[in-house]
């Protein structure tokens, strides 16, 4: 991966091999791109009901389960009100 510097203390959203959804403020990482987070959460996507949000709290993510990592504008993100949002989850990746 890129160097990731810029995402340090920001919030970012990563989405996992496994479908998951993450979403927190990144508080750091390493040389095999495994991310720390601090304050997560899991956003679980669902086609009848909103999305629901798991509280994680400081998270590790192994950087080969991330396939993507993208920082959040976190007023447009407060804006959204998730309970509305209805949508498939992402399916797991498959080798």
């Amino acid at each position: 991966m890129s160097s990731l510097q810029g995402y340090v203390d920001r919030r970012v959203l990563l989405i996992l091999q496994d479908g998951r959804a993450i979403v927190g403020t990144m508080a750091g990482y390493d040389q095999k791109s495994n991310v720390v987070l601090s304050d997560s959460k899991e956003r679980v996507y669902s086609i009848d009901e909103g999305v629901e949000e798991i509280p994680l709290g400081l998270y590790l993510v192994k950087g080969d389960m991330v396939v993507l990592i993208g920082e959040i504008d976190e007023v447009l993100d407060q804006a959204v009100d998730l309970a509305t949002v209805r949508a498939e989850p992402i399916m797991p990746i498959r080798y």
